[in-house]
């Protein structure tokens, strides 16, 4: 598990550490606090191209790169999650055409993303089907030269902000899995039919916004079919495929910054007469943190790598990643959170965020129960 990054690569990643370090940590208390989605953080992705970073150069784009994009997901949830989760959406509203879709909906669609002029969303998961997601109710009927869409979704990242939503339904109520297909709905806000009402209340990623889709008979031309009637379910597996080491990126990047903010309050904070970090209970706190964070980095640098390999192994290291990843953010920013005391149950600090931002990596994008599945699978089919 060896990846060697490239010199553009270190370049980007050194360039986004100092952006997320000068611009968007000082940013990351107010955006938990308010709940308000960082439009200032959109603004500064987009000055500075971080959006371009998943989409090849043909379609306005940088390197399409996963392990590119996910050194910067890394470096900026170090700062602040929700701002990593902005970068990543991006990125999984955009795979289902750049993995699915004609050459024609790739050049109409993908330059707005690239540029970050659209921001994107992903739209599986329903109220009754979230795991099970093949179990989704939501209906698409073809009408003429369009297809109409009813039912809602749940749990949708930047649902409600987003100006190109890909919507999964059924196009054959009765065809389980093969039953689904994909859409995009471009411009979704202004869609007749269509609302998104935001979640509130969440327990970590406060600032990202949390919709529930509602689709009312809402019309998408026929032209945004991507691929062709039931195989949408088989797409929006091979998008899980390749978000989900991004997702782990996230964590991995929470787990850094908690595990930082650890080690310089323990070289500071004085008991006893003397640094908390000269105490061998504490070092072997952060000797375990710090294991349990490179061993994610590992994993994650190598299913990122791949996926930029197109290697079959994909579905298995990427599931591996997710898993080992947001383990990982849960038991190191808690024990930072420990290692701090009293001052890490309060907001003043910021452990307390990240171990409320990262209880959800251990949830969206497959549960870590369906990681599990997937992993025994993959070993037990071969």
């Amino acid at each position: 598990m060896d990846v060697r990054l490239n010199e553009e690569q270190q370049l980007i990643q050194q360039s986004v550490r100092e952006l997320a370090r000068d611009r968007i940590a000082p940013r990351a208390r107010e955006i938990d606090a308010t709940g308000e989605f960082p439009w200032d953080v959109v603004e500064m992705f987009r000055a500075h191209d971080l959006f371009a970073l998943p989409f090849p150069a043909e379609y306005g784009g940088l390197s399409g790169s996963a392990l590119t994009l996910n050194l910067a997901i890394e470096e900026v949830a170090k700062a602040c999650a929700t701002s990593a989760l902005i970068l990543a959406v991006q990125a999984l509203g955009a795979y289902p055409i750049m993995l699915g879709g004609s050459d024609e909906q790739k050049q109409h669609f993908l330059p707005d993303l690239a540029s970050g002029k659209k921001l994107a969303a992903y739209a599986l998961t329903e109220p009754g089907a979230g795991s099970d997601a093949a179990g989704m109710e939501t209906r698409a009927t073809r009408q003429g030269d369009d297809y109409v869409i009813t039912g809602s979704k749940i749990w949708i990242t930047d649902g409600g902000v987003a100006d190109t939503i890909v919507v999964f339904a059924k196009t054959d109520p009765k065809g389980g899995a093969r039953g689904v297909s994909a859409f995009v709905l471009d411009n979704a806000r202004e869609l007749k039919g269509f609302t998104a009402t935001q979640i509130h209340g969440k327990l970590g990623i406060r600032g990202s916004n949390t919709a529930e889709l509602h689709f009312d008979e809402v019309l998408v031309p026929a032209a945004n079919l991507l691929g062709e009637e039931g195989s949408g379910f088989g797409l929006a597996m091979r998008v899980l495929d390749r978000s989900r080491p991004g997702v782990a990126a996230q964590a991995l990047g929470i787990a850094q910054g908690a595990l930082d903010y650890a080690v310089g309050y323990a070289r500071e904070r004085k008991q006893f007469g003397k640094a908390i970090a000269e105490f061998q209970a504490i070092q072997f706190m952060i000797a375990d943190m710090e294991a349990q964070t490179a061993a994610a980095r590992a994993v994650v640098y190598h299913a990122s790598q791949l996926i930029d390999d197109h290697s079959p192994e994909v579905t298995h290291f990427a599931a591996l990643a997710k898993l080992l990843a947001s383990d990982a953010a849960m038991k190191v920013t808690t024990d930072a959170v420990q290692v701090l005391g009293g001052y890490g149950y309060v907001n003043e600090y910021p452990v307390e965020r990240m171990m409320r931002d990262a209880k959800i990596t251990q949830i969206y994008e497959g549960t870590n129960q369906i990681q599990r599945l997937v992993i025994a699978r993959s070993l037990l089919r071969d």
